[in-house]
């Protein structure tokens, strides 16, 4: 019984390490022979050959049934310094004892120098003053309807000064991007385009 175990968990194995090749290394213990453990080893990274014996962590795993089940993306290196990100999965049978352990070893040092260019791909500035912007095209019915919402319904009944502050509210919203916006902005402020790209300034 737990032979069939393990030979499905190495199905396992086989299957992860060639999903991820030349970047993570898979490597089934059988957990019943501790200096031969290895049985199977997908994507060779450590050097480690079938028949090698068990890491510390077999060994904990033998001596001791209630030691984790899973111990997830632990820091590791593989021996030439080579930073790992490890996962190991221990396989009990049927009796609670631990037969086998999966192990998964992800070469972090070749993601590395991916994750650097990215991050400095994405990266932006610190905002700039005064530079806001929205990417998105602003329609005449949104305008209207920004402009009576912030007017309460009757924008020719503002103040001057009100009108100059609700055009420059509009201006750094981006609503001047539209072709007709001051056309539209003066309609409903009831005033000239000369006097709405004045107050813009």
């Amino acid at each position: 019984m737990d032979e069939h175990l393990i030979r499905e968990t190495e199905k396992i194995a086989v299957a992860i390490g060639r999903m991820f090749p030349g970047l993570c290394e898979v490597v089934l213990h059988d957990l019943r022979d501790p200096d031969h453990a290895i049985r199977a080893i997908e994507n060779n990274l450590s050097g480690r050959e079938v028949g090698d014996p068990a890491t510390e962590l077999g060994l904990r795993r033998i001596s001791d049934p209630d030691y984790p089940s899973v111990l997830q993306n632990y820091a590791n290196q593989f021996p030439d310094g080579r930073p790992v990100k490890s996962t190991s999965i221990g396989i009990k049978n049927a009796d609670g004892e631990y037969v086998a352990a999966l192990c998964l070893n992800l070469d972090v040092s070749v993601l590395s120098p991916l994750t650097h260019t990215l991050s400095s791909l994405v990266a932006t500035d610190a905002a700039q003053p005064g530079v806001v912007e929205d990417l998105r095209s602003r329609t005449s019915r949104e305008l209207r309807e920004r402009i009576e919402r912030a007017a309460g319904g009757s924008p020719r009944s503002l103040s001057r000064e009100a009108k100059r502050d609700l055009v420059r509210r509009l201006r750094d919203e981006g609503y001047f991007e539209s072709r007709d916006a001051a056309q539209i902005i003066a309609d409903l402020l009831g005033v000239s385009r000369a006097t709405v790209y004045n107050y813009a300034k």
